[in-house]
């Protein structure tokens, strides 16, 4: 099958665009930066940068490769490629995984984004110029802790998404990321000069984010630069899977899958280059985790000039990553739909986001009136759904399409993705069947003995 039902990309770099879209979220740029500065700077940045080679662009170009092979949903897929390839019906799983695993981190994805909605208006409404740090604390733990308002900002995001979904991906994803992405990194870009021009702290930035810091690395360290560079790319998602399957035929899989990694990882670098000078300029403290962005950066915006217009700036590049990222997380679940019910885009659009508004509920809530609640110990339901997502479904999923692409899959359907024999490929290959299981799988182990 040379076309998939659902529609195509019009251009090899609208397929870059949408999967930088898929891959660029809130992860790269609020938790990066900060994982990055606790744990060795520029150390844990080269093994992180080690992680994407060796193991992130080999399970992505196996994500890819699989969905324009099977042309479909990532479970049609998976059903047409193991019969094809002569396998057990067993493998079919890796589509059934990488569905759920999308929409289950959709739930709870849409009402962090929802946050972010919010913070787009009291910044554009400059509710933080001149804030005092105890003032932006207290402003966070109300919003986070009125049920209501929490709920009315993830449905507006939830109703966003479905919308652009809706509409296929000619009209609703090419169009969002042929504009999103480009604005996403010209503002990325201005951020990062006016960091430069106006905090007097660049430097210390840098070195915070690039210096040599042996004495703050560990094993552990080594753990979380794998599993970052894992997950900030949307692998074992089903979302470039199901991406993959509108690539045009005579796109290369493993030049489009480098640039794209190297564009994720280049907005999570520079994400921390704008972000810590305006720290540092405001004496806050840089390891202040998720509540980086809610907490310290609106404090940093508030005392600086022209803090509000580049505040505002700021929490939009933030909206146009979360809506680009939410969109390739419902999509494997949406084509899903389509080819197994039936059913018209918007139709199923409206069934996904139904489904997820409800679900996401019980993440809305776990700031709040549920948050006593525990669904597995020490775990509010919000805890839950990112535990079993990140810790569970990704990492399984993973190991699972690097050892299907690797050993299993036809050989003839591999090389004819793969395009000509050549020492690159030859090398992605001994990594998809060697390094990259192993990895993962030492990531997934690792997270349950820690």
């Amino acid at each position: 099958m040379t076309t998939s039902a659902h529609g195509m990309w019009s251009s090899r770099l609208m397929f870059i665009l949408a999967a930088a879209g898929s891959a660029v979220g809130l992860g790269n740029i609020w938790r990066f930066p900060y994982v990055a500065g606790e744990n060795g700077g520029g150390t844990f940045v080269l093994v992180y940068l080690a992680c994407i080679f060796l193991i992130g662009i080999p399970i992505m170009v196996s994500e890819a490769l699989l969905g324009r092979a099977g042309r479909q949903s990532p479970i049609g897929s998976m059903q047409e490629l193991t019969r094809r390839s002569g396998t057990s019906g067993f493998w079919q799983i890796i589509g059934y995984l990488g569905v759920l695993a999308g929409f289950v981190i959709l739930s709870f994805y849409v009402v962090i984004a929802g946050w972010v909605l919010s913070y787009l208006l009291k910044m554009g409404l400059g509710e933080f110029v001149g804030v005092e740090p105890a003032t932006a604390k207290a402003t966070f733990e109300q919003f986070t802790g009125n049920a209501w308002a929490v709920v009315l900002w993830f449905t507006a995001f939830m109703v966003m998404t479905m919308w652009i979904a809706a509409r296929g991906v000619g009209k609703g994803l090419e169009l969002a990321v042929k504009y999103l992405m480009p604005a996403l990194f010209v503002l990325l870009l201005a951020l990062v000069g006016w960091s430069a021009l106006t905090s007097g702290h660049f430097a210390e930035g840098l070195a915070f984010l690039f210096s040599w810091k042996q004495h703050e690395f560990s094993g552990n360290a080594v753990l979380l630069a794998m599993g970052q560079a894992f997950f900030t790319l949307s692998l074992g998602m089903g979302a470039i899977m199901a991406y993959g399957a509108y690539l045009p035929t005579n796109t290369s899989i493993p030049s489009t899958v480098t640039t794209i990694a190297l564009l994720d990882t280049g907005v999570a670098l520079l994400a921390g280059i704008a972000i810590f000078p305006l720290v540092f300029a405001n004496g806050l403290e840089p390891s202040s985790g998720p509540g980086l962005m809610f907490v310290t950066l609106p404090i940093a915006f508030g005392q600086m000039t022209g803090g509000q217009l580049f505040g505002t700036a700021f929490f939009l590049l933030v909206s146009f990553a979360a809506i680009t990222s939410a969109i390739s997380l419902s999509e494997p679940v949406l084509a899903w739909l389509v080819e197994k019910l039936k059913v018209s885009r918007p139709v199923g659009a409206g069934i996904i986001g139904l489904v997820t508004w409800l679900l996401g509920l019980g993440s809305a809530f776990s700031f709040n009136i549920w948050s006593d609640f525990q669904l597995l110990p020490g775990k509010t339901f919000f805890d839950t759904m990112d535990f079993v997502a990140n810790n569970i479904l990704l990492p399984v999923g993973g190991v699972l399409i690097a050892f299907f692409t690797g050993w299993l899959l036809n050989r003839s359907l591999l090389w004819e993705q793969l395009g000509e024999r050549t020492a690159f490929t030859t090398i992605l290959l001994l990594l998809v069947k060697y390094v990259a299981p192993l990895g993962v799988g030492l990531v997934f182990i690792m997270s349950f003995v820690g």
